[in-house]
């Protein structure tokens, strides 16, 4: 310090501005900026002239400035987007980073809902999916069904060494029911997007534009369909019923794979303290008489129940839901002196609880647009295993769009029957004139079985494949009343044709050829 003030330095000098100090720094820049360009008449940029850094050479930070904008302003990439999605899964759905947020296989379950709705849910029409929407549900369901190529189980495989000695290990592979059931249910999405584009270029119905749409029913919400005023043709009207066929097939492949998924899945704990102890109590004295007298008949029970509105179906299903659950529990616990033991004999118990079971598989064929019951939302909500709930949550949303579609369907079938003039008895009878099969057995639905009768199914046809498979019919038919008709012809004419039998909504012997979902019981 006092070296530096002999020298006739002073501090004061320090803190003053030389005048002429940002001008030598100027030039100095300027000559090493033009020794760097070559060019002697290059002209100096102004935040080089001001003092400033200079601009790296060759434009390369405007470039960086543009690739930085357009990262940020533009659209995201289907990288970022799945980054995001994936991101929000890991924690949750929680944001604020908490761990409160929900459990994986929730977190999933929701996420393919959501997804479903946010494609489906402004969907209202017979007419293809946009390109851009289907697009976006392929991609995006196939990231979230990927976790399940990670979720596998020990196998035993044999392994030959290079000296022929021929060893048993364990091999990880996929789980059982993910490999046997996620292609399937992929098929089924396959199919049901290919059953929507058959209704391209449609011009024998329509539906009126929103100012226009005056719909008074339950499903005011949804466009009016309009059809010629003397009804459809016979050959869109038959197309139509086999394209419902067709969906039903999907619809009850997709309902057997979710209840048989939910019937895997274990009754939490939460819902099994809710219940009373005792199935009467659950049911009420006049549901529990009609169950347990000596001769039950399941129909003549349903229809002496008050099934007029939707709350009133979902109690009755809550309630022998509920009673199921209990009456399992007491068989379990038959021989300790737990509080579900029972004095009812083991071979009774069962006995109701099949006839239960029963109720509720009618209750579903019939009603199949219920909600969930609570025993399904609870064990959605409780259950990890992020397996099944990725199971349970597709073949759910698939579920929904087939009975969807199946709905417009019927729509566009009830405008034509208004179209006539037709009451409902009289529709019905053309219906079953026009050759419906007798209706099958009340029976549980097997997802191995529907699988099965799909592959046989026919394939699809759009209105113009059908009309020529039709005049092609009609045309060998005659030619078989006028001898003409080769061996060819006549293999082709004996092929199965596809039936053309649509299903009533509410009645239970023509909705048990349209299935329902099997609600599901405790297994464990």
């Amino acid at each position: 310090m006092v070296r530096f003030l002999r020298r006739g330095h002073s501090l004061d000098d320090n803190n003053k501005t030389d005048p002429g100090s940002h001008d030598r720094d100027a030039r100095r820049h300027h000559q090493h900026y033009l020794q760097r360009t070559g060019s002697d008449t290059a002209e100096m940029p102004d935040s080089l002239a001001n003092g400033g850094t200079p601009p790296l050479p060759n434009g390369r930070a405007a470039a960086a400035g543009a690739r930085n904008r357009l990262g940020r302003d533009g659209p995201p990439s289907e990288l970022d987007t799945m980054k995001e999605k994936f991101a929000k899964l890991l924690l949750g759905e929680d944001m604020s980073g908490t761990g409160k947020g929900v459990s994986s296989a929730l977190a999933l379950s929701n996420a393919v809902t959501n997804l479903a709705a946010s494609v489906f849910g402004e969907h209202r029409k017979l007419e293809p999916m946009a390109p851009d929407t289907k697009e976006r549900w392929k991609r995006e369901v196939g990231w979230l069904l990927s976790v399940t190529d990670h979720i596998v189980e020990f196998v035993p495989t044999r392994q030959t060494a290079e000296n022929g000695t021929t060893m048993e290990i364990m091999s990880t592979a996929q789980r059982r029911d993910l490999a046997m059931n996620i292609p399937a249910l992929r098929k089924l999405d396959a199919m049901l997007i290919g059953y929507m584009d058959n209704f391209v270029d449609q011009t024998e119905f329509w539906y009126e534009k929103g100012g226009d749409n005056k719909r008074d029913d339950d499903k005011w919400w949804m466009p009016t369909v309009k059809v010629p005023s003397e009804g459809l043709s016979d050959v869109t009207r038959k197309w139509l019923q086999y394209q419902k066929e067709c969906v039903n097939q999907v619809l009850k492949a997709a309902m057997a794979i979710n209840a048989q998924v939910l019937v895997e899945m274990e009754i939490p704990e939460i819902y099994i303290e809710s219940l009373p102890k005792k199935g009467k109590t659950s049911l009420g004295d006049a549901i529990y008489r009609s169950i347990t007298e000596e001769t039950f008949d399941p129909l003549e029970f349903l229809a002496g129940m008050d099934l007029s509105t939707e709350h009133k179906v979902l109690d009755l299903k809550n309630r022998i839901e509920a009673s199921t659950v209990i009456w399992k529990r007491k068989m379990q616990t038959k021989d300790s002196k737990s509080s579900w033991s029972s004095i009812v004999s083991f071979e009774k118990r069962e006995q109701f609880e099949e006839r239960a079971e029963t109720i509720l598989h009618l209750l579903k064929l019939q009603f199949p647009g219920t909600p969930q019951s609570q025993l399904d939302i609870s064990k959605i909500q409780y259950n990890r295993d992020v397996g099944y709930a990725l199971l349970e949550s597709y073949s759910r949303v698939l579920e929904s769009l087939a009975y969807s579609v199946m709905s417009r369907i019927e729509d566009v079938l009830g405008a034509d029957a208004a179209a006539q003039n037709l009451t409902a008895s009289e529709a019905a009878r053309r219906i079953l004139e026009s050759g419906a099969a007798e209706a099958p057995a009340a029976r549980k639905l097997d997802a191995k079985e529907e699988l099965e009768k799909l592959n046989e199914a026919p394939a699809s046809m759009t209105l113009f494949d059908f009309m020529g498979w039709h005049f092609d019919q009609d045309e060998l038919m005659k030619r078989r009343e006028d001898g003409t008709l080769d061996a060819d012809a006549e293999a082709k004419l004996l092929k199965k044709a596809p039936s053309m039998a649509p299903t009533k909504k509410f009645s239970y012997v023509d909705s048990l050829s349209s299935g329902g979902m099997r609600s599901p019981s405790a297994r464990h």
